[in-house]
């Protein structure tokens, strides 16, 4: 072999050690995308699902059996004849606090929906989810009064009402504020009276002073004691 050949042939063997066989391309994992799209749509319907728990249609569609009239009388049209939850005519439904509360959030004052008043435990969710399940519940539910409202959460009967995330108001306030009127219902004469006795959320509301006195002013849609009485299905 000839000195030429010989320095091509070195060569080409030094190309050969320089160029390796390329090495076979990795194929890209793509589990990461797939679990944080997964993760993504899961943020989402959690998200969704918190908002409508958060809605009158959330009870409606869960619970529906015991919630229907109570979602039902919720949705009613304002300052007009209705129903209350047992099926009795309401000659103005602002006299239940149920819409009447409504009114004032879609208006965008200090009004609520269902949670706003309805603030259950975990512990009460997940009673009331066995009692719904196993049938063991009132229908209509029996009407709570503003202890029963707040006493799993522990605070004062008052707070339900009186707190500053809604009428952030003392009891002497309240006399203030209905100083106007010729009987004022909020002068406890004969001891505190609680304020469920007279504010109803589902159904007409009621004057407590007229079981005795005849001159006490009823608002409108309001009834007396004695109206309340002869409501059907009213314990």
């Amino acid at each position: 072999m000839s000195e030429e050949e010989s320095k091509v042939e070195a060569a080409t063997e030094e190309e050969t050690v320089a160029t390796p066989e390329a090495a076979p391309k990795k194929k890209k994992k793509k589990w990461p995308i797939v679990v944080g799209v997964v993760v993504v749509v899961l943020i989402a319907a959690g998200a969704g699902f918190w908002v409508w728990h958060e809605q009158p249609s959330f009870c409606n569609a869960i619970c529906h059996t015991p919630m229907d009239p109570y979602v039902q009388g919720f949705e009613q049209e304002p300052g007009a004849a209705g129903v209350d939850k047992y099926g009795n005519e309401v000659t103005n439904t602002n006299a239940m606090m149920a819409v009447a509360h409504k009114v004032s959030k879609d208006e965008g004052g200090a009004g609520t929906d269902c949670l706003g008043c309805h603030v259950p435990t975990l512990g009460e969710q997940i009673s009331e989810g066995m009692n719904w399940i196993s049938g063991n519940y009132q229908y209509p539910l029996y009407e709570r009064t503003d202890e029963d409202l707040v006493e799993a959460r522990g605070l004062e009967a008052d707070e339900f009402c009186l707190n500053e995330g809604c009428h952030n108001l003392t009891r002497q306030d309240l006399i203030a504020a209905t100083s106007d009127m010729e009987r004022n219902p909020h002068v406890a004469q004969h001891g505190e009276i609680a304020c469920t006795e007279c504010h109803k959320a589902h159904r007409a509301s009621v004057n407590y002073c007229s079981q005795c006195h005849s001159d006490a002013e009823i608002p409108d849609g309001w009834l007396t004691t004695a109206q309340a009485n002869k409501l059907e299905g009213v314990a």
